[in-house]
């Protein structure tokens, strides 16, 4: 619990970020974590609230008062074992996970929450550098084999729960490397992906054979070249033969079908999906070269979606360079504070304002595109219009249509569904969203219609956060491993 009196003691400290002129020069992580000191007294906030909130608004179930008052006490060893606990990378989450926890707070009702997400990020940070991060390989082995298919998150907690439980895990990915989302969707300067690199090697030493560049499906329902979800596949591998191979099969791809805006001049070139554009500066990141790269380079972008993703554009498209940033938002603008009372300890609307809008970015809300108007096939410009909501729909505001200048537009407006021809190949059974069809009972969790194939992850629950991957792909395990064995002793 900390201090007893911490929280009337102690004000919040934030982490804190480089200069934006120094960090718009190059992709590196900015942030600047806390120290012992201001980690100790941070943790000491954290309150005997009886009933910690905190814990079940965590997608994970952390721990959180028991190692925010190991901190306290500057027991990080037992801080770090706490953590990883409930959660297997706390290094992810530490650093892009929007903390649901922290809205959760209990002083969160009327007092800045505690800094749960920064205590997170110091004690793993901590755990790397003083080398207690090891490998935990099984004492014995099963002789069951599961295949893992999509490397992101989900796939990645699964791996490894399995592999420690003595089964014989191999992790399949379509692109050339380990990560999924995690590794294309995220800039660098979000998250380093040594962080991944680092726990890819851990999990090799717990038995985990990592399988790149193959597409799990039938040749030819494959993505094709044209397809806007990114794929650097070079085999190809069919259901048939996954499952002549192993006993358990899991599916855990991301989910990459990007929305589209289907209005006039959507043919027009400079229009991308957010998913075209952000990976390949991550390939250039990871010292690949890239054939015409789509760049910012002294451009007018617009960014069309106003969540994560289209954050990520914007800071990626103002390290390019870019001459101007716009971002839109189809929805009015939220609040800047939230009715604490009314919402706590519920995930809150507020106006949420992200490291790269502070970096230069021109933020419009309740606006829509009608149509993009281009010259020689290339987009100039677009088309708005102003709009409102009233009794539940949305209209148009007469009089509010504007055309404004864009070289560059990016969509990024959430994502609809999982890669199709995955689940088309395994005959599996979807949802009204197209995701896979699969319950979360105790008894029987991620099992789809098809025997021995499981789902978990965003292939399962659709667009979500890395914090749900991981937790999917832990109780997915837990199941797997109780279907093979008849019992399982991992977590649910």
């Amino acid at each position: 619990m900390g201090k007893v009196t911490g929280f009337m003691e102690y004000e919040r400290i934030e982490e804190g970020y480089k200069p934006v002129p120094e960090r718009l020069k190059n992709y590196k992580e900015f942030v600047i974590g806390l120290d012992d000191a201001q980690a100790n007294k941070q943790a000491a906030r954290c309150m005997d609230c009886g009933t910690p909130f905190c814990n079940s608004g965590c997608p994970v179930n952390n721990i959180i008062p028991d190692f925010n008052d190991m901190v306290f006490r500057n027991n990080w060893k037992s801080a770090i074992d706490t953590l990883h606990s409930t959660n297997n990378f706390p290094e992810f989450t530490g650093r892009i996970c929007p903390a649901p926890c922290e809205a959760a707070c209990t002083l969160n009702v009327n007092d800045d929450a505690v800094g749960i997400k920064s205590i997170e990020h110091a004690i793993i940070d901590r755990a790397w550098a003083e080398g207690w991060v090891l490998p935990q390989p099984p004492a014995h082995r099963t002789g069951k084999k599961v295949a893992v298919v999509g490397s992101g998150p989900a796939g990645m907690a699964a791996a490894q729960q399995l592999a420690r439980a003595g089964h014989d895990v191999t992790l399949f990915e379509k692109n050339d490397r380990i990560g999924g989302l995690l590794r294309y969707g995220i800039p660098d300067f979000k998250m380093e992906k040594t962080h991944i690199d680092r726990r890819v090697t851990q999990m090799q030493a717990e038995g985990v054979t990592f399988r790149t560049g193959v597409m799990v499906g039938r040749a030819k329902d494959a993505l094709g070249k044209d397809s806007k979800v990114t794929n650097w596949a070079k085999e190809t591998i069919t259901p048939e033969q996954l499952q002549k191979d192993f006993d358990a099969i899991i599916l855990s791809g991301g989910a990459e079908q990007s929305r589209d805006l289907s209005v006039p001049g959507r043919e027009l070139a400079g229009i991308h999906f957010a998913m075209e554009f952000l990976p390949q500066q991550n390939k250039v990141n990871a010292g690949d070269k890239v054939k015409d790269q789509l760049r910012a380079d002294g451009k007018h972008v617009i960014v069309i979606g106003g969540g994560d993703t289209g954050s990520d554009c914007v800071g990626t498209s103002n390290r390019h360079g870019a001459a101007s940033v716009t971002q839109f938002e189809l929805l009015p603008q939220p609040p800047e504070e939230e009715n604490r009372p009314m919402t706590w300890p519920y995930w809150p609307i507020k106006l949420r304002t992200s490291s790269s809008h502070e970096e230069g970015c021109e933020r419009e809300f309740a606006i829509s595109t009608k149509e993009f108007i281009g010259d020689k096939g290339k987009v100039t410009g677009l088309k708005t219009v102003r709009v409102e909501w009233k009794d539940g729909k949305m209209q148009e505001v007469p009089g509010s249509e504007q055309l404004l200048k864009a070289d560059l537009v990016l969509l990024a407006m959430g994502f609809v569904a999982p890669v199709a021809p995955v689940l088309d190949a395994f005959g599996i059974e979807k949802d009204a969203r197209g995701n896979a069809k699969a319950t979360t009972d105790f008894t029987s969790g991620y099992v789809t219609n098809v025997p021995k194939v499981f789902a978990a992850g965003d292939m399962r629950r659709g667009q979500s956060l890395v914090v749900w991957a991981i937790r999917e792909g832990r109780q997915v395990a837990r199941s797997v491993d109780e279907f093979l064995m008849g019992f399982s002793d991992l977590p649910r």
